[in-house]
């Protein structure tokens, strides 16, 4: 077995096992939650279930840097790029649409991705050169070819102002697409893999939420940007994940420049 089969194997165990204790925390009557900053919520919740994966990953190869979400860490030649619980403001408030993120990267390469809604219980994963899957079912992007049979979600970010948010979205409705936003970008990249959506874009978002369905759409026979471009890992990037069919006019539509 491979050293990334191996890093593949503990991804897939620890995302349950993180997804597990989240749900937990979920189900009970009272989640404390404070405020990091306007409609951005900060939990116990996550830094709890973040320890949970970095503890994992880290004993089972301590040469390996580590970057999660609360935590921070480090970016190394071979690096786990984590958010513990994606949809924070959706877990906050009770909607059951959030998730695990974990992903891996070596040499800027996303080798591993692995998704976990344990609400669902659906488990998303891919391997680079290894197709995705969900629920170890093969997944496949739409392949729809038109903005008017498509269903795009557009996330939104506040490291962007609000008004190109709006524009975005305008554009999007004025080409013909349905445009939904559920508050998880994670989840919204991988329902792009799975044929769910057409698209995901969103103008501004972090690596730890990004990898993990990058690599999964790419996998399912979908089209992404080059989101670590531009030092993405680290400073985060504009991210686009649809059809193939899609991608010039949902690049117009984001600003990206892909000829």
């Amino acid at each position: 077995m491979s050293d990334i089969e191996q890093r593949f194997e503990l991804a897939v165990a620890v995302a349950r096992e993180a997804g597990a204790v989240a749900r937990q925390i979920y189900e009970q009557p009272a989640r404390t939650r404070t405020s990091k900053g306007p409609q951005d919520y900060i939990l116990e919740s996550d830094a709890q279930v973040e320890r949970v994966i970095r503890e994992r990953v880290l004993a089972a190869f301590p040469d390996d840097s580590f970057f999660g979400e609360e935590g921070g860490g480090e970016f190394g030649r071979d690096v786990w790029v984590v958010d513990p619980i994606d949809g924070t403001s959706n877990f906050a408030r009770g909607v059951p649409h959030f998730c695990t993120s974990i992903a891996f990267v070596r040499d800027q390469q996303i080798e591993i991705g692995v998704i976990y809604e344990p609400i669902l219980d659906e488990l998303y994963v891919a391997r680079r050169g290894a197709g995705a899957t969900r629920n170890a079912q093969p997944i496949k992007v739409s392949g729809i070819a038109s903005m008017r049979e498509a269903i795009v979600e557009a996330g939104w970010s506040m490291r962007r102002p609000t008004e190109a948010y709006v524009d975005l979205v305008d554009q999007l409705y004025r080409a013909g697409a349905q445009v939904r936003r559920a508050g998880s970008g994670t989840l919204g990249l991988a329902y792009v893999a799975d044929g769910r959506s057409d698209a995901y874009c969103e103008l501004h978002i972090n690596s730890w939420d990004a990898l993990a369905g990058l690599l999964l759409i790419k996998e399912a026979g979908g089209w992404t940007n080059d989101f670590l471009a531009n030092d993405g890992l680290r400073r985060g990037n504009v991210v686009l994940g649809c059809t193939p069919a899609l991608k010039d006019i949902m690049a117009g539509a984001v600003g990206l420049n892909i000829r």
